[in-house]
């Protein structure tokens, strides 16, 4: 069974720093996407950010393009969400999600993805 679980959330000043941790367990990571996503209150689920496992690559969305880095350590079976130039329209609930499926492009869609973590959070004060 695969398991997600996040960490490092907390309060951090406008202007600041974070990272997010999601480990992975209970399966072979090797083929799959992963991705964040976060929620404010009241609103949808939205896309921040995802990672191919095996090669690499990754897709931010524009919101957080230049501000926000993904990146996984294989032998710790970790993706990491390093969060800069923090602001207080980013203060969400951070969710690390996996995708099993091979396919073209990395999936936005929160449908697509089979496994989520508990959620951390994350709030920017002004």
């Amino acid at each position: 069974q695969v398991q997600l679980v996040e960490s490092g959330g907390g309060l951090v000043q406008a202007g600041g720093s974070l990272r997010l941790s999601c480990a992975a367990s209970g399966g072979t990571f090797s083929s799959y996407t992963m991705a964040w996503f976060r929620q404010a209150p009241g609103k949808e689920r939205d896309f921040v950010g995802a990672i191919r496992w095996g090669t690499g690559s990754t897709f931010s969305a524009d919101s957080v393009k230049g501000r926000f880095t993904i990146s996984r350590d294989n032998a710790k079976n970790t993706v990491y969400l390093q969060m800069n130039s923090l602001k207080p329209e980013d203060t969400a609930v951070y969710f690390c999600a996996a995708d099993k499926d091979l396919r073209w492009t990395i999936p936005k869609n929160k449908y697509d993805y089979d496994y989520w973590g508990q959620g951390a959070q994350v709030t920017v004060s002004s």
